[in-house]
């Protein structure tokens, strides 16, 4: 097991948000916008990541293109994928929204000179019969993401351009027993050759749809790390819920930084609290000293009034005689 990555405020207080949490709802799906739970999904189902760390596939994750609510022209069977675009819509049918999509670098096939990205989607799915078979809803997804990468078709369109397509599903309850706990994948495959020749994969692996089914019971590791992780996000949290977050996401970083940003905003309180007490003291004594001073040229000027005063009744009695 490789060690956990850092988590960071944000994982941490949605962790906290849905520790009570008793069903799929939103947000618990918010968790998978979060890069950290994101790494540890696509570690563990994603063949082009197998090999490298969860810390560095958070890195080939494109933060900006994470999304989950961008409208995308209706009324166009092929529309372009923004990063933030989450739902397409194809002539005479409903519109199609996404649980999450966002862009991560494919480090098989980017270069020094191109950069070749995967697009990924993630579904949360509650009901794994919802009345339909999910691979196939998958696959129709992919589909659109596929064909949602080129404009109108034209005789100069590059389909070369096109980047492979994921579609991750997450399915919680109502799952046969026999099911539970385990991850089936799904893809385009060169399933047979006449003749000589050899195919290269990258030019027909497009689409992979990857289904995850969890269950109605505690998972026991058996060596599927991602399925015991996403059992322990997934579900109303359970004594040991740190334990093994930690063994994936280490949260007590991020919380012992929150409180060091909570000591040292206080710290920085009580600094200006100090000026500011400071600056009262100082306007407390330069008022005294203009009290003081105000008193002193008051009765500097009673004295003077009243030397006038008598100066004005002896000229007064000198003039009279008196």
């Amino acid at each position: 097991m490789e060690e956990a990555i850092r988590g960071s405020l944000g994982v941490a207080s949605s962790f906290q948000l849905t520790e009570q949490m008793e069903a799929l709802d939103q947000q618990s799906k918010n968790l998978l916008q979060y890069k950290e739970v994101l790494a540890v999904i696509l570690k563990h189902t994603v063949d082009e990541y197998a090999d490298y760390s969860v810390a560095k596939v958070m890195d080939f994750i494109d933060a900006d293109s994470i999304s989950t609510s961008t409208e995308v022209s209706r009324d166009r069977t092929n529309t372009r994928i923004e990063g933030s675009s989450t739902e397409f819509a194809e002539l005479s049918e409903k519109t199609t929204f996404f649980d999450l999509v966002f862009r991560a670098k494919n480090p098989r096939l980017t270069s020094q000179v191109i950069l070749v990205r995967l697009r990924i989607n993630l579904e949360a799915q509650k009901e794994y019969r919802p009345g339909y078979p999910i691979e196939k809803r998958g696959i129709y997804y992919l589909a659109r993401m596929l064909s949602s990468q080129l404009n109108l078709l034209t005789e100069q369109t590059d389909y070369g351009q096109l980047e492979k397509c994921y579609s991750i599903w997450i399915c919680r309850d109502h799952i046969p027993k026999k099911e539970q706990m385990s991850i089936s994948y799904y893809g385009i495959s060169n399933f047979k050759n006449v003749g000589s020749c050899s195919p290269r994969k990258e030019d027909y692996d497009l689409l992979q749809l990857v289904v995850i089914r969890l269950g109605d019971r505690d998972y026991q590791s058996e060596g599927e790390d991602v399925l015991e992780f996403l059992s322990t996000i997934f579900y109303p949290h359970k004594e040991g819920f740190r334990k093994k977050i930690a063994k994936y996401i280490d949260l007590d970083s991020s919380l012992q930084e929150q409180e060091v940003d909570r000591m040292s905003g206080l710290g920085e309180s009580i600094f200006l609290e100090g000026i500011e007490e400071g600056r009262e003291k100082e306007r407390i004594n330069t008022e005294r000293e203009r009290q003081r001073a105000n008193a002193a040229e008051g009765r500097a000027n009673a004295a003077e009034e009243e030397i006038h005063r008598l100066q004005e009744e002896i000229r007064r009695m000198k003039e009279t005689g008196v």
